[in-house]
């Protein structure tokens, strides 16, 4: 099993952490929400396996290209 970093694509708040670690998360689901310019945008999973490590909270300010999750698939 290989370990994917999930990174953001825009700059924005952590606006709300949808899955947890140890969830098993489908290629495209959405894993947190972010906020930016008041649209909420999700990132989503690159492919599909196990949610290992979440790296930010609600509330967080993150930017673009920033790590915020690990799966394993």
């Amino acid at each position: 099993m290989a370990i994917v970093d999930v990174k953001t694509e825009i700059t924005g708040n952590v606006w709300k952490i949808v899955v947890g670690v140890g969830d098993s998360i489908e290629e495209d689901g959405a894993i947190l929400i972010l906020e930016s310019m008041k649209m909420e945008i999700p990132v989503a999973a690159p492919e599909d396996g196990r949610l290992v490590e979440i790296l930010v909270a609600e509330g967080d300010t993150v930017t673009e290209g920033t790590v915020v999750a690990r799966i394993e698939a």
